[in-house]
């Protein structure tokens, strides 16, 4: 995996944490400071089909399918980190 891909990667996971912080912080504020409860088993579940996704396709596709690829890697990883930050933080 080269360095490029692995930055790509990267910037789609910190890209889906920030989006997701912020559309949580929004409904915070809409609903009195709650939110959906068990959001973040729902995006370690999400996560964990975006990791698959990942490494099926990492498996089946050529170097023609990396953006593809490297978008499943990345939300994946986002997941997990936002899962991750959710029950541990």
């Amino acid at each position: 995996m080269t360095a490029f891909r692995l930055l790509r990667i990267a910037a789609i996971a910190v890209g889906f944490w920030f989006v997701f912080g912020l559309s949580q912080r929004i409904t915070a504020e809409q609903n009195a400071g709650n939110t959906l409860p068990g959001i973040e088993w729902a995006m370690g579940a999400l996560a964990i089909v975006f990791l698959a996704g990942a490494f099926v396709s990492e498996r089946a596709q050529g170097p023609e399918g990396n953006p593809r690829k490297d978008l499943l890697w990345g939300l994946g990883a986002g997941g997990i980190a936002i899962a991750a930050g959710r029950v541990f933080g």
